[in-house]
């Protein structure tokens, strides 16, 4: 009965990294995917590859914490262990069925709260720290946002071009006896620099993920008198990851998400860049946290920050008639650039294979904070709200109703 439990632990283990492989290699090389940039195959490849990298390294710290911090490793038995597996493949299947992007590493946590609480073994000095990290880095990103958003993003956005190519960026000419590699022979200097951005941050993100998501799926596993060691639950985690980003994640690199498709390359960038940082910190301290939480938040804070160019800080504080309130909203992102300068392609335009507009001639000087005019929110949107409140909703919502769901059936199993 033991064997087959842990059968089966190890088979919904694989079941929630197939899920997250799945998943995350489309949130990280969307935009390479959809620019051209590298083929799936390669995506995934590069994903499995820094997904392994990040779990093997800091990635570690974040199983030891789920494994045997929040509760005794010893709370871990074959049947609670694919209790809280379950409780995780569950909120995935869920919110991958409504398209509401729930925290697998929340939930998982909740589903160990149950657990502890059920035993009367739970960490609570810990969960303190964990509460406190899970509000305390989306607030991070949203700062960090908002600086970036009314301080530095126009004039990147006017200088740091991407460009989507009919062909491949990387070519190989077969015309010889040895295959040669050569450069899309239509990228400038400029578009090799920023694809070589996109490549290398999504990089980043695949590292990001694979060590803040590799304990979701195998952390009940491991530990003392556990099914799994360490090495091997990284091992299991990465090659379900790899089992699903080289299958069901070739969609998800297709329609990339509908709720940023109008997220413009640079600031998908920046976004990535905050998020994974956030949550790579988190995991090196050991501490599992939301990555699509920390990006959501930091998407919000650059379209407020970019939003409030439209007026000076004392004038956001106390606004006159000349200055009224502004309604500050994420859609003045997109926006952002005067008609003379047409916004490089979003990822929207990249999921629908449309061309970007023609680049302008000359770049115009970005306005002075106050002077330029409120963005019109209302021709396209950057990011549906409704959207936000759903991911904040779901962030206070999964968890919860992981401990209130997984705490009486552990008051059974022990």
């Amino acid at each position: 009965m033991v064997s087959l439990l842990i059968v089966a632990g190890i088979a919904v283990a694989v079941f929630v990294g197939f899920n997250i492989g799945g998943s995350s290699t489309g949130v990280a090389f969307g935009p390479a995917v959809g620019s051209r940039l590298v083929r799936k195959a390669t995506a995934a490849t590069l994903f499995v590859g820094f997904g392994f990298l990040g779990a093997w390294t800091v990635g570690r710290n974040v199983i030891a914490t789920m494994s045997s911090n929040i509760v005794p490793a010893t709370q871990f038995t074959p049947a609670t262990s694919v209790a809280v597996l379950f409780f995780t493949g569950v909120s995935l299947f869920i919110s991958n069925l409504y398209g509401v992007p729930a925290s697998t590493s929340m939930t998982a946590v909740g589903a160990i709260v149950g657990l502890g609480i059920a035993s009367g073994t739970l960490n609570r000095a810990l969960m303190f720290v964990i509460v406190s990290a899970w509000i305390v880095a989306p607030l991070v990103s949203l700062a960090i946002g908002l600086v970036v958003g009314r301080y530095i993003y126009p004039y990147l956005d006017r200088y740091v071009a991407f460009t989507k190519f009919d062909l491949h960026f990387v070519q190989v000419d077969r015309s010889g006896t040895i295959p040669r590699p050569h450069l899309n022979r239509n990228a400038s200097p400029q578009d090799v620099v920023g694809s070589l951005s996109v490549v290398v941050i999504a990089c980043y993100m695949a590292f990001s993920a694979g060590a803040s998501n590799a304990a979701n799926a195998v952390a009940p596993l491991v530990g003392e008198g556990g099914a799994l060691t360490v090495d091997q639950g990284v091992l299991l985690a990465v090659a379900a990851f790899a089992l699903g980003s080289f299958t069901i994640a070739r969609r998800t690199l297709e329609t990339v998400g509908d709720d940023i498709t109008e997220l413009p390359i640079l600031a998908s960038l920046i976004v990535s860049i905050v998020g994974g940082t956030v949550i790579t910190i988190l995991s090196y301290l050991g501490i599992p946290a939301s990555l699509a939480v920390s990006t959501t938040s930091a998407i919000i804070g650059l379209g407020w920050g970019r939003a409030s160019r439209a007026a000076t800080l004392a004038e956001l504080a106390t606004p006159t008639p000349e200055k009224p309130e502004m309604d500050v909203a994420t859609g003045a992102l997109v926006t952002s650039r005067v008609e003379e300068a047409p916004a490089s392609p979003t990822i929207g335009d990249i999921a629908r294979h449309e061309a970007p507009v023609e680049e302008a001639d000359e770049v115009p000087d970005v306005p002075d904070i106050g002077t330029e005019e409120p963005a019109d929110l209302d021709e396209r949107s950057l990011f549906d709200p409704a959207a936000a409140k759903r991911i904040v909703t779901m962030w206070v919502l999964t968890p919860s109703l992981a401990v209130a769901a997984s705490y009486p059936v552990f008051v059974v199993l022990l």
